[in-house]
């Protein structure tokens, strides 16, 4: 089953944060939804069984049985047993997340959309606080080789407010957040002062429901690991990668003539080796 198909059936429906949850757990647990009980469906949202029914009802079902045989229908065929051990199975379910991700992309233009929105911001803003931090710190190293002024906000406090309200007043016009698990209450504040302030949010997040649909302009979904103690991202660092590319294909001159200065001048440093 196509987790987007999943999610589309959550698309135009004003969902209670108890009923988000429920619906990403649906989606990130796309391949084995389908038959699963509703109380299993609880325990992996952590959620009340009623909690679930009512979920079904809200989106126009009896119950929670409709909702699963729509699902099995989505779905189409029973899923292949899992093999090798815990380790094998997270990082083969990474594997299909970049497969997913690929099918995903195979329309660019909400890509095309966030690359054009970002190239266009002078400075960059870049958000990541908490797990997406580190992808965060990834993106703009690469980006500010291409980009004249990116600004990665990591850090939370009462200094992150000013930082977005800085990056605003030097001109910045679009935000580019990385929100993932567990979604930190801070970030989403954030998001919605940038989108308040007229800037443009697109959002990289683990799921098409993710909490910041509310406040962004473009949502990237792409699908955080979950099978191992601590999270993998392997998914959201790859369509961060994407989203940086789409930066480069919106200002191609530009972005020639950034890399052929910043070659010139790591070679008169001689800062790499080779």
């Amino acid at each position: 089953m196509n987790d987007n198909g999943v999610a589309g059936l959550f698309r135009g429906v004003r969902l209670t944060p108890t009923q988000r949850r429920i619906a990403h757990s649906l989606v990130q647990h796309a391949a084995s939804a389908a038959y699963l009980s509703a109380a299993e469906v609880a325990d992996l949202a952590r959620v009340s069984q009623p909690s679930v029914t009512r979920f079904a009802m809200a989106l126009g079902y009896d119950g929670y049985p409709g909702l699963r045989q729509r699902l099995r229908e989505l779905l189409g065929s029973v899923p292949a047993p899992a093999e090798g051990d815990e380790l094998q199975q997270a990082l083969r379910a990474e594997a299909d997340h970049l497969n997913r991700l690929a099918d995903q992309l195979a329309d660019r233009a909400a890509l095309a959309e966030a690359g054009a929105l970002l190239a266009g911001s002078r400075p960059l803003p870049v958000l990541g606080l908490r797990a997406a931090a580190p992808l965060a710190g990834y993106f703009a190293y690469f980006a500010a080789k291409v980009l004249p002024d990116v600004r990665v906000l990591d850090a939370g406090g009462s200094l992150l407010t000013d930082r977005l309200e800085q990056a605003r007043a030097a001109g910045a016009t679009a935000l580019l957040a990385i929100v993932l698990p567990r979604y930190p209450r801070e970030a989403l504040d954030v998001l919605r002062e940038a989108h308040e302030a007229g800037m443009s949010v697109v959002a990289v997040t683990d799921s098409p429901v993710s909490p910041v649909v509310e406040y962004a302009d473009l949502v990237l979904p792409a699908a955080v690991g979950s099978q191992l103690v601590f999270d993998l991202h392997t998914a959201p660092m790859a369509l961060c990668m994407a989203v940086l590319q789409a930066i480069c294909d919106a200002a191609p001159d530009e972005v020639q003539r950034r890399l052929e200065q910043f070659e010139q001048s790591v070679s008169r440093r001689q800062v790499f080796t080779n």
